[in-house]
């Protein structure tokens, strides 16, 4: 595979239609498998996924956005090749990217170029300068209160402050978390939590399912206690 360090493609077996797609990335030093409970779960709201492995374990976000952007790139050659499992069945205009830590830099740093339709990092980390005050694609950041590794006075909330007004973003946080809290499938219990924000950032922003506005902008987050702190920009 051309541009990343390969992965895994998840879809719906009886997809008739074209759906979105979404590219996964792990964390510093992290593989694919720290990522890759999201690929079934999307997969099965109806969107074609690829977790990927990125060409090196301590590759920067820098490099893990070129990854994640050549990921929905195979993605889109593999709909478009006649005899591949998800021929026909990607639409190469409705495009996400998630990743952890680094590489959730990577997915903000990939959102900043605005080809995507829809963002969501996890405890996002990146150092240095950025571009995400360039950022209009709807983004959505999951972090961890307690975060010693990617703390959210240094990362996940001046990033969320550095993105527009004019577009649609949130903030979670959540209570009491260390780094790995916004990356699931790790025992931590924070997956419903991040499963039902995460599915219905995408339902609005890829398939403008305005049913799922209402778990975003309708309910008083911080009544649950999961939740140590909420921002958004609602109405969306």
């Amino acid at each position: 595979m051309s541009g990343f360090g390969g992965g895994t493609i998840y879809f719906p077996s009886n997809a008739q239609q074209e759906l979105a797609a979404i590219a996964v990335a792990p964390g510093f030093t992290n593989y694919q498998s720290a990522i890759q409970w999201w690929g079934p779960l999307l997969a099965s709201h109806g969107y074609v996924v690829i977790t990927i492995d990125t060409n090196g374990r301590f590759d920067n976000p820098n490099s893990r956005s070129l990854q994640l952007d050549a990921a929905l790139s195979h993605l889109i050659d593999e709909g478009n090749r006649a005899n591949s499992p998800i021929s026909g069945i990607v639409d190469e205009n409705r495009l996400a990217t998630m990743g952890f830590s680094m590489g959730g830099g990577g997915s903000l740093i990939s959102a900043s170029r605005n080809r995507l339709s829809a963002a969501v990092p996890l405890a996002p980390w990146n150092s240095g300068g950025n571009d995400f005050d360039q950022i209009g694609v709807p983004t959505m950041i999951m972090a961890c209160e307690n975060d010693t590794t990617a703390s959210v006075n240094s990362h996940a909330s001046p990033f969320y402050n550095t993105i527009p007004n004019s577009t649609d973003k949130a903030y979670m946080e959540i209570t009491n978390g260390p780094h790995n809290c916004a990356n699931g499938d790790n025992g931590n219990g924070n997956d419903a939590l991040l499963s039902t924000y995460g599915v219905s950032w995408m339902k609005r922003f890829l398939d403008k399912d305005q049913r799922y506005a209402q778990f975003l902008c309708g309910p008083n987050h911080i009544a649950n206690p999961s939740i140590n702190e909420y921002r958004d920009n609602c109405n969306y």
